[in-house]
């Protein structure tokens, strides 16, 4: 009798198409964001328990670890949004085609990533 064994994937050396990044990232923007809810309310419920306190986050905030982790939360805000809507359109059976697929992916990947960027620079400047 042969035994069928389980087909081993290896997610490293295999080759996903954009939409699939996008998915993945769509879905790790996601974790991302819930798991980032119960920090964000403690840094509030900081900021607006004294003057103090308030003081010490915003200049936590206002360095360098204060800015990296503001700009990948806003990153994964855009990005779940944008590509969020992409899904939606699927939904409604706009886009499903291969080439409009690839389009939107590009186009959720690079507003998110430009979006931010600018955001990024409004805030140095």
């Amino acid at each position: 009798m042969n035994e069928v064994r389980p087909y081993y994937l290896n997610l490293m050396q295999m080759r996903l198409p954009i939409g699939g990044w996008v998915s993945i990232l769509h879905r790790a923007s996601g974790a991302l964001l819930s798991l980032a809810i119960p920090g964000v309310l403690y840094v509030l419920m900081l900021s607006l328990r004294a003057p103090e306190d308030f003081r010490n986050v915003a200049a936590w905030l206002g360095g360098i670890w204060g800015w990296l982790l503001s700009m990948a939360l806003i990153w994964a805000l855009l990005h779940h949004f944008l590509a969020g809507l992409r899904h939606l359109g699927f939904d409604f059976g706009w886009g499903e085609e291969r080439y409009r697929a690839r389009k939107t992916a590009w186009a959720s990947l690079i507003a998110a990533a430009g979006l931010t960027a600018l955001i990024a620079v409004w805030r140095l400047a």
